[in-house]
């Protein structure tokens, strides 16, 4: 039976994708900050599921996977689905800094700890879910869209450094558009997508390896022509939700 370990999965995309490999028959490890729903989680589906209260951006949290892993019998695949994102047109440094201690510190803490794993066990699977405000730096989410384009390199970074070292490790760098999660507080994103129908695609792209899987089709062809904006014209472009 494979395992997988997903952190952030109370809620959102996360708990979709742990419901798919559920139902995929395999043994699956979940991390998040309430231990409530990780409580419900984990008899939905006793046996199968072990769970484990992870808080990304405390200095505890490697140790508590290590927990978890064991729990889980190992680690074939290490999913990061932990992130937060806002709006922060008035620039407010409480929710820069928040957002950069949770999607680089926090990041940075879980993703060396499951690198450091298969790195022992000679193989395994890292994906991540970052985003699409990677691409250019919004300014309606500076914080937000910067520690995405942050996660995008860090994970070229690592897999060219697996590469050197002969590892046979393997790295999924997912990027969806705007989904209908407790991460978004309204309905106004242009595009919005449902949890289960990209926890579907998220599960393709980790099974097919995919080194980049943007999610859905029409935020790729969005993605193709966002990236053709020259910087001039981009500064001049009021990119907001609302």
């Amino acid at each position: 039976m494979k395992r997988i370990i997903i952190i952030g999965a109370t809620s959102g995309i996360g708990l979709e994708v742990a419901r798919c490999y559920l139902k995929a028959g395999w043994q699956v490890g979940v991390a998040g900050r309430r231990e409530e729903e990780l409580e419900k989680l984990r008899q939905s589906a006793l046996g199968q599921i072990c769970t484990q209260r992870i808080d990304v951006t405390r200095e505890d949290a490697p140790a508590l996977l290590k927990q978890l892993i064991m729990k889980t019998g190992g680690m074939d695949v290490f999913l990061l689905s932990s992130g937060i994102g806002k709006q922060n047109l008035s620039l407010c440094p409480d929710i820069e800094l928040q957002t950069a201690a949770t999607n680089v510190s926090g990041f940075i803490r879980m993703v060396n700890a499951a690198y450091h794993y298969f790195e022992q066990q000679g193989k395994g699977h890292i994906a991540v879910i970052s985003s699409i405000a990677g691409t250019k730096g919004l300014g309606s989410a500076p914080a937000y869209s910067a520690t995405k384009r942050f996660q995008n390199t860090y994970l070229d970074a690592l897999d060219q450094l697996a590469h050197m070292n002969k590892l046979h490790i393997s790295f999924t760098d997912i990027r969806p558009g705007f989904v209908a999660t407790p991460l978004l507080k309204d309905d106004k994103y242009p595009l919005l997508m449902q949890a289960p129908h990209v926890a579907s695609h998220i599960v393709k792209a980790i099974s097919r390896r995919k080194r980049t899987a943007v999610i859905d089709w029409r935020y790729q062809i969005l993605v193709f022509f966002w990236k053709l904006i020259p910087g001039w014209l981009w500064v001049r472009l009021p990119v907001r939700n609302q």
